[in-house]
């Protein structure tokens, strides 16, 4: 990962109308959408596939949950930064995925630059960890 670049991300979820709109906030902050996924099983191999610096997964997908998609991605690239999507209000699906090392969680009916912001801030906090870990 390249701290003077932004994020490069794979974005899973089986709802196009949700990948289009995260798409297009990702890229209204100039982060590179490098891959979508539709299910969990395409998130994870696109995730090995692209080694992104971030993932942004819904946690009920089809053939595989995102809650099992994040604790494999997780096991293999421990600095990984994966952020869930929920559209479920289920707080112990969240927090179990939290606890798996989710570096945070968007519910799909968040106003959309809270979403913006949501995710830039899980960014920056991500960077400066890695930074003030190196020093």
């Amino acid at each position: 990962m390249n701290e003077t670049r932004l994020p490069r991300v794979v974005l899973a979820d089986d709802e196009q109308h949700i990948r289009m709109l995260i798409k297009r906030i990702l890229m209204s902050v100039r982060y590179e959408v490098v891959g979508e996924a539709t299910n969990g099983n395409e998130a994870k191999d696109l995730f090995n596939k692209e080694k992104p610096d971030m993932l942004l997964l819904d946690i009920n997908m089809p053939f595989k949950n995102g809650d099992a998609v994040l604790q494999e991605v997780i096991s293999k690239y421990p600095e990984a930064v994966v952020i869930m999507l929920t559209s479920v209000s289920d707080l112990e699906s969240v927090k179990r995925c939290l606890d798996h090392g989710a570096a945070n969680f968007i519910r799909k009916d968040t106003p959309l630059n809270e979403i913006k912001s949501i995710i830039t801030q899980t960014w920056e906090s991500h960077i400066e960890s890695r930074i003030s870990g190196n020093a």
